[in-house]
């Protein structure tokens, strides 16, 4: 790849990113750029700014993007209800594409030619940043230092910053901390206490949400509005969608809800660890299956169901981008017209339960579904509808029966 001049990094004023952007100027010579998004991660985004220019950085780009990013990623990725391997809400594979698409545009607008993440060569996040520039400037420059440089563990990197006086964070133990990646939708921690799969996580690696066991002792009950799939509302109030995943995100947290420990597996082939926090985007989940089962026709849900995964496949492996996401996007958007009204839910310690349904979208239909006398549905037709589906199956049996094998 051609040397490059001047570089657009993702850079959060951590340890990783911080040694980054000084090998980006001893090692590479380029002029460096600085964008730090702020997507909710609840830290305060300020000292990025003082330790980027303390480094000498003249352009420096934080952006508040919370907004965007619940109404543009969260909210189409919740209208599919999507889980990865059935239980991942994938709280960091949808931040990427957005922080990649701001790349490109910052990259653009500044005249850099090149842009530079931090992510390692092991993981997921490599994979997602980079299709996601290459989809949107397939002329981009890409450096990936964790798959140039020698500084290939915990240990040298500690060693690099001490020798080039760059900060160290501690966590409340005095240890550099394991890696945690957070935003509005969730929290994420890996490594250290808790590579070994076998043992239980520590109470001090959970950061949103109270023990399950130390949530209050009597329910707590809401409701969400929902217009077109999208949640619009708590408790009648309102709310952008930024402002509604963060009153669900202190809801679902004061009540224990949405702790997730997962051995995955990654893109790149091999099994993780990691230990989530999602307590808005369960409730989210709950509430919103829980709309879409009195508004949607059942072949629509149905078929929905058996794509979801296929989607959220795609997501986590880094092809928001695609042109077989943006289809399914479509498929799954139609199917969200009806999709209005609202859910009354029940938070109790570390659960969430859909207790009431309401909209004027309805397909639930109680005159036909009553165990007492109606005049809408003749039990009589039951009879032919059973033997025209049976057909197939009796024809098989007689088959078999005719040439003496057992069909089961």
């Amino acid at each position: 790849m051609p040397t490059p001049k001047k570089v657009v990094l993702a850079y959060s004023g951590g340890l990783d990113t911080s040694i980054i952007l000084k090998w980006l100027q001893e090692e590479k010579g380029c002029e460096v750029v600085t964008f730090t998004a702020d997507l909710g991660q609840g830290e305060e985004l300020e000292p990025a700014r003082r330790k980027a220019e303390a480094a000498g950085i003249k352009e420096i780009f934080i952006e508040d993007l919370r907004e965007e990013f619940v109404r543009d990623f969260v909210f189409p990725m919740f209208r599919a209800n999507a889980l990865y391997e059935g239980l991942y809400l994938l709280g960091t594979s949808i931040a990427r594409p957005l922080i990649a698409k701001r790349q490109i545009e910052i990259a653009r607008w500044v005249g850099a030619d090149s842009v530079c993440h931090g992510a390692t060569g092991k993981g997921n996040d490599q994979v997602r940043f980079e299709l996601g520039y290459y989809a949107l400037d397939p002329d981009i420059k890409v450096i990936a230092p964790w798959r140039e440089w020698n500084l290939n563990s915990r240990t040298k990197l500690l060693a690099y910053a001490a020798k080039h006086g760059i900060e160290i964070a501690r966590d409340k133990r005095g240890e550099a901390p394991f890696s945690v990646d957070a935003n509005l939708l969730h929290t994420s921690s890996e490594g250290k206490v808790l590579e070994d799969p076998n043992e239980e996580a520590p109470a001090f690696v959970f950061q949103r949400t109270v023990a399950p066991e130390d949530a209050p002792d009597t329910p707590t009950y809401i409701e969400i509005g929902f217009e077109r799939g999208d949640a619009v509302s708590i408790d009648g109030e309102i709310n952008s969608p930024a402002t509604l995943l963060t009153t669900l995100n202190g809801l679902g947290g004061a009540n224990g809800i949405g702790r997730l420990d997962l051995l995955e597996n990654r893109y790149v082939g091999m099994k993780s660890r990691g230990i989530y926090e999602t307590p808005g985007g369960t409730i989210l989940l709950m509430a919103h299956r829980g709309m879409e089962q009195i508004t949607m026709d059942k072949g629509a849900m149905h078929l929905k169901d058996e794509l979801m995964p296929r989607y959220a496949e795609l997501i986590y492996n880094g092809y928001w981008f695609s042109p077989e996401r943006e289809m399914l996007q479509a498929a799954i958007d139609k199917s969200q017209e009806p999709v209005t009204g609202t859910v009354r839910l029940k938070l109790y310690k570390g659960s969430v339960s859909v207790v009431g349904r309401d909209s004027p979208c309805s397909l639930y239909s109680q005159e036909h579904v009553t165990f007492e006398e109606d005049d809408v549905y003749d039990q009589a037709d039951a009879g032919g509808f059973i033997k025209i589906n049976a057909l197939r199956l009796r024809l098989v049996k007689a088959r078999d029966k005719k040439e003496g094998r057992n069909s089961g």
